[in-house]
């Protein structure tokens, strides 16, 4: 039996939804993840930066690209001790500037993944999974990565039916 780890990055506070600016509670992404808890045996991990972005959307888009321009490595409020249990890591993270935010970066950096399978899922609003699937592979080139799932943020409430049908397509469900 395989042991599945759900890690995710996922931001709060002022967010961007089709047009709009709206404040949020919980970010979209940690919504697709908790459906997932709800369908699959999984443990979590919330990968969380020391130092977070802006509330402020603009803001945060401005950290996020300078970030990114400096290919930065966040530090991490924790990390898990170990992932060598987990045959299966579901990689969870908004879509930032074409990739995965800088702080997954520094999350994948931390161990090996050689033999372990990767399923991508990132939330967006419009720009899919961007470069990110590739990232992911040059960053952990022992691991399997396979197709992501790209869930329309503002539409993370109602993707259980997509998370459903992937989950299933890797053999999770």
């Amino acid at each position: 039996m395989t042991k599945t780890l759900i890690a995710f990055f996922s931001r709060a506070d002022e967010n961007y939804f089709g047009g709009a600016m709206c404040y949020v509670k919980v970010g979209n992404t940690e919504i697709v993840c908790n459906i997932m808890k709800e369908l699959i045996d999984a443990d979590t991990f919330k990968i969380e930066m020391k130092t977070p972005y802006s509330p402020v959307y603009m803001t945060c888009i401005d950290e996020a690209k300078r970030d990114l321009r400096a290919k930065a490595r966040p530090e991490l409020v924790s990390m898990p001790e170990s992932i060598d249990a987990y045959d299966t890591i579901v990689l969870a993270y908004p879509n930032y500037w074409g990739t995965m935010p800088m702080a997954v970066f520094t999350f994948l950096e931390a161990f090996d993944f050689t033999g372990k399978t990767i399923l991508p899922l990132c939330t967006n609003e419009g720009s899919g999974m961007g470069s990110s699937e590739r990232d992911i592979q040059r960053t952990c080139p022992g691991a399997a990565v396979k197709a992501g799932l790209p869930i329309t943020g503002s539409s993370a409430a109602n993707s259980e039916g997509s998370v459903k049908r992937w989950l299933s397509a890797n053999g999770l469900l």
